[in-house]
């Protein structure tokens, strides 16, 4: 049975994270609350059942008593394995356990290049990160912090026993010194295209446009730069700066995913579909009048407004598959959303998934996201592939959570950053259409990751910790 253990509240969250830290695969998916706008509850997991990877065409599945590798259709293995240990796990039927947004289930990051898995892509692009492109496991307990109730629980399934609960519980309620090791950056980011290398592909996408071939790409630029140190202190600089609705932090093998994302990618709640594309944005101003001024720029720019119905249109599309025929509706075209250091413009589609389709169906079927490629989907990838010099991994895939009680919530890992053998990535991008200005993109990638990047290169020199 479902159990609920009563933790100590806390508005600081990140404790309860380094408490378990040391386990196995810990994962804190982080609202970006109290600073934070948006956003209500905090997961933390660590110590899976099981766990499922996919790299270089092969699914590897690892449990404590076997290793699998298994070929053909990720998302298949991953629905099978989910089904497997929902049969042990099934919905819950306690009123105040399902009210939880996660009671146990699948965690874990889905990559961009996860893609390749579901469309024949060139293969133009360097692969110089070893990130799977899929890493996700299956947790049978989870701290649940709700901001909004002001309440701190456990949740554990049936497949844990009283003595690994009690065990759990221990370590949550110690509070003595956990704390991070330093952190300190090598040298400034550096992009790894130029300025003018940059402005010749926004070129080569404004011939592909006028030419037929699509209607929008989806650019970026990835900024890196050497580390040394603890990337959780690195990811606890940034959240100090830019609160985010939808944070990630995932230790690696190597390393670690420290995603600070604003973007809701695909939720279900009671088989009720949303998703919430961004296309638009502009700075925050350095005053309120400056400010406002921006926020109504964007809301009524009709180069911003064209961007993002395009991408509504593709994600009506791509949801559509497996809704409910004639369910899908846009309840909310052009809301500006304000964040630390950008306003966005947010849409919002709802549908019904049909009764023969599940999150994973919904999950595939529109992977990745259309707000991070273009469209028509497909050939503005091949555009990505052939343009960016770097492949993509992490940047503009998924990170995310399916409960066992069937509700599931991901987002568009974008404002993320990858730490991996030394080396430290971010990446910034923005939607090219046929009116862009080559000039306000390039500068519209800074403005993006500025305050991700600003709190790390004050570490250069110095040891933060």
């Amino acid at each position: 049975m479902y159990r609920l253990f009563s933790l100590p509240y806390l508005q600081n969250t990140t404790l309860y994270f380094e408490r378990i830290r040391h386990l196995d695969a810990p994962v804190f998916l982080d609202s970006g609350k109290p600073a934070g706008r948006y956003g209500r509850f905090d997961i933390i997991a660590a110590n899976p059942e099981a766990r499922l990877s996919y790299q270089h065409g092969l699914t590897h599945l690892t449990t404590a008593s076997s290793d699998e590798q298994l070929g053909g259709n990720p998302f298949t293995h991953l629905q099978q394995l989910f089904s497997q240990y929902q049969q042990h796990c099934p919905e819950p039927q306690q009123t105040e356990i399902k009210a939880l947004p996660f009671c146990g289930g699948l965690l874990g990051y889905f990559s961009y290049d996860l893609g390749r898995s579901l469309e024949t892509l060139p293969e133009n692009t360097i692969a110089d990160i070893e990130l799977p492109d899929m890493q996700v496991g299956i947790y049978s307990w989870a701290v649940v912090i709700d901001h909004e109730s002001n309440t701190a629980q456990l949740v554990t399934t049936p497949l844990i026993n009283t003595a690994d609960a009690e065990n759990i519980l221990q370590l949550l309620n110690h509070d003595g010194e956990t704390g991070s090791r330093s952190f300190t950056l090598a040298a400034p980011f550096k992009s790894n295209m130029s300025e003018p290398e940059y402005y010749h592909s926004l070129n080569r996408i404004d011939q592909y446009i006028h030419s037929g071939d699509c209607y929008q790409v989806n650019f970026a630029q990835r900024f890196s730069s050497r580390y040394t140190g603890d990337p959780w202190t690195a990811y606890k600089l940034i959240r100090q700066q830019a609160p985010t609705p939808y944070s990630a932090y995932i230790e690696t093998t190597d390393g670690a995913i420290l995603s600070h994302s604003p973007e809701q990618f695909l939720e279900v709640v009671e088989r009720r579909v949303t998703t919430k594309p961004i296309k638009g944005t502009r700075p925050r101003g350095n005053n309120p009048a400056l400010d406002a001024q921006l926020k109504l720029a964007l809301h009524d720019s009709e180069k911003d407004r064209a961007e993002n119905l395009m991408i509504v249109d593709l994600m009506r599309n791509d949801i559509s598959k497996v809704c409910e025929h004639g369910s899908v509706r846009v309840p909310k075209l052009f809301a500006v959303e304000s964040y630390a250091n950008v306003h966005h413009l947010v849409s919002t589609i709802t549908g019904n998934l049909a009764a023969d389709k599940t999150p994973i169906d919904l999950l595939e079927h529109s992977f990745p996201g259309g707000s991070i490629t273009g469209a028509p989907k497909i050939r503005a990838m091949e555009i990505i592939d052939e343009l960016e010099p770097h492949r993509r991994s992490i940047y503009c895939g998924s990170i995310g959570y399916l409960s066992f009680s069937g509700q599931m919530d991901t987002s568009i890992t974008i404002r993320t950053l990858i730490c991996e053998n030394g080396q430290i990535h971010c990446w910034a991008g923005g939607g090219i259409v046929a009116d862009s200005e080559t000039a306000d993109e390039y500068q519209e990638t800074y403005d993006k990751v500025n305050n991700l990047l600003a709190p790390l290169e004050r570490t250069i020199g110095k040891s933060s910790g």
